[in-house]
This record gives C-alpha cells, structure tokens and sequence, in this order.
C-alpha cells in the first residue's frame, strides 16, 4: 500500500509516496491512483517535461486546474505556494524533494502555485484534470521575498515569461483563486 498524506503545510495538497517493486530486472512504481485523492477529479491529459539541471520553471497557477506531479527520472526541488483566498493556509509555502531517492508524487489543487527547480538533469510527468487552457494558465513571481521559496539552485535557468510574472501583491485584480476545495 502506498502512504498517502495530507500536506499539514497546504490544505488540499497530498503527497504520495507510492510502493516500488524490483528486483534485478528492475523496477516497477504505480505512480497514480484516482481513489488516493479525496478531492480530485479524474485526469484528462498527461504531460512529460524534459529539463537540464538549474532549470527553474514556475511559480505557475491554475483556478480551475489541479496537477499530479511525478518525477521518474533525476531530481527536483518542488515549491508550491498557496494562494488560494480564504484558504486556511493561505501565504504558506512549502518545498519537498522528489525523484531520485525520494520517490514521491505531488498533487496540486487549483489555486495553488507550483514550480520546480530540476536539481539533476530530469524528466517529470503531470496529469492534469483539465485540457490546457491559456487563460487558465497564470503565474507569480518565482522569487517574491513574500513567498520566500527555496529552489536550491545558485544560478536559475529561467524562461522569459517566468522572470516577468508579477509578484504576489501585484496580480491582477479579478485573478485571484478561489476559497475552498473543489470536489
């Protein structure tokens, strides 16, 4: 049986840590299971990102989307931010090491900011509950003193639109997320 937990940091994010089975073969991991998450919705579109090490991508948010994040190759440095109004952990960061030695899946509820630095050249896989869409795809900056995240990256690779989000106290009015769990 996996060991399923509640983040005791931010409301509605569960951390996995699934069973791994091998021998000399190899290895076999059942990394998602729909019935592991309380809140969550079946997942419509799996997505597989390749990053070199130092690669920094985020903090990114959804209001309608909630991610599963798995690393099955290297390691990252999660950073997730809870942005959510009327969230009891509203302004709460936490930051959790996943792959390599760290077996661990991430699911993020809408509402909640995400990124990831790749500490290790790396492969990450997320399901997401929603087909992509642009207006639902929204950012804060990865370096607000307000949310304080730790990447454990000294010299961050950053793409241009991740450098120019806004930080927290600057996002857009009418952009906020919305209060509460969705179920």
């Amino acid at each position: 049986m996996p060991n399923v937990m509640a983040s005791e940091v931010i409301q509605g994010v569960v951390i996995v840590e699934p069973d791994a089975q091998g021998d000399e073969r190899g290895r076999f991991v059942e990394s998602y299971r729909r019935s592991w998450f309380d809140h969550g919705r079946e997942m419509v579109q799996a997505n597989r990102s390749d990053r070199q090490a130092n690669t920094v991508v985020g903090l990114h948010y959804h209001l309608h989307q909630a991610d599963y994040w798995y690393v099955p190759r290297g390691r990252a440095r999660v950073v997730l931010h809870d942005l959510r109004e009327g969230s009891p952990t509203d302004g709460a960061t936490l930051a959790l090491e996943i792959g390599d030695g760290s077996d661990k899946g991430v699911f993020i509820p809408p509402g909640v900011a995400h990124g990831f630095a790749a500490l290790t050249d790396l492969t990450i896989t997320y399901l997401v509950d929603s087909y992509y869409n642009p207006a639902d795809e929204l950012g804060v900056a990865w370096d607000d003193p307000e949310i304080g995240a730790d990447w454990g990256v000294d010299e961050p690779i950053l793409s241009e639109r991740d450098r120019s989000n806004p930080r927290r106290a600057n996002l857009p009015p009418g952009r906020q997320p919305y209060a509460g769990l969705r179920t």
